[in-house]
């Protein structure tokens, strides 16, 4: 696999030191969300021009790192009509701006209907689901005019929060430019991370073949709850989901996410260390 790393939870740097920290760590792949990692310069949607994307990709050539990752996570169920079609726009600006790029995937979570992204019991409904499809369908669709994969992240909370409902919408709207990021942890909540095994063994056998690239945490439970930190920090058990990797998906991206600067090689060492021993 090619492990890399959540590009903002890496050390605060000027952007073109940064991408050469995060080689100097041994990551060979990134997660970039624009304005979580760049502050030097504007990424709104005007700023994303054929010259910025040939400047980005020349940095993260010239380290030797991949784009596994061009993260929008912007709610697609918003329910307000003028700021559903601003986030339409700035997932085809993020889309555009990746054909250039040359990265992995544009990546999104499923959201929540409601303006605030609030997670509510409704986003686990029929309703929550068919709007989500309604809206994310000419976003995939323009990824298809741009030859550019977008990949739906499930998460509990969200509206798509198991491996079911992830394969009803790559079903539904029957794209092969509409894939799947796994984050194992995302899939898990207190009701249910007792069954973490059978939940992730679940995933891999629904989404297996659509499964672009993964994300890499772990869990604690605190006071009724999940708190996500960093890989071999928590109760994650990996082994089902790196034999899945290292057997299915050659060279596949994986990045890590929830570390920090004090503890990413830790976190890195853990995961190689497992990985290595799969056999």
């Amino acid at each position: 696999m090619q492990l890399g790393i959540r590009l903002h939870d890496t050390k605060k740097l000027p952007f073109e030191e940064r991408i050469a920290d995060v080689r100097e760590l041994g990551f060979t792949c990134g997660h970039l969300a624009l304005s979580k990692v760049i502050e030097e310069f504007p990424t709104d949607d005007g700023a994303l021009t054929p010259g910025l994307a040939m400047y980005i990709r020349k940095v993260f050539a010239k380290n030797d790192v991949d784009i596994a990752v061009l993260g929008c996570y912007l709610n697609l169920a918003n329910p307000n009509p003028e700021k559903l079609a601003a986030i339409q726009r700035r997932y085809m600006a993020h889309i555009r701006f990746a054909s250039l790029l040359g990265c992995g995937v544009v990546g999104t979570e499923t959201g929540a209907p409601n303006e605030t992204y609030t997670p509510v019991p409704e986003c686990h409904g029929g309703e929550a689901l068919r709007v989500f499809i309604e809206n994310l369908r000419p976003v995939v669709e323009y990824a298809e005019k741009m030859g550019v994969i977008v990949a739906i992240e499930p998460v509990f909370k969200h509206i798509v929060y198991d491996p079911a409902r992830a394969r009803q919408v790559l079903d539904e709207i029957g794209s092969p430019n509409l894939q799947v990021i796994l984050d194992p942890v995302n899939l898990l909540d207190i009701s249910n991370c007792g069954r973490q095994k059978e939940i992730v063994e679940e995933a891999i056998e629904v989404l297996g073949s659509d499964i672009a690239m993964v994300h890499l945490k772990d869990f604690q439970v605190r006071e009724g709850g999940l708190v996500s930190v960093g890989a071999g920090l928590g109760e994650m058990d990996y082994t089902a989901v790196l034999r899945f990797i290292k057997e299915r998906k050659p060279y596949m991206h994986v990045t890590l996410e929830n570390t920090t600067p004090a503890d990413s090689i830790q976190c890195r060492d853990h995961i190689l260390g497992l990985y290595e021993k799969i056999r």
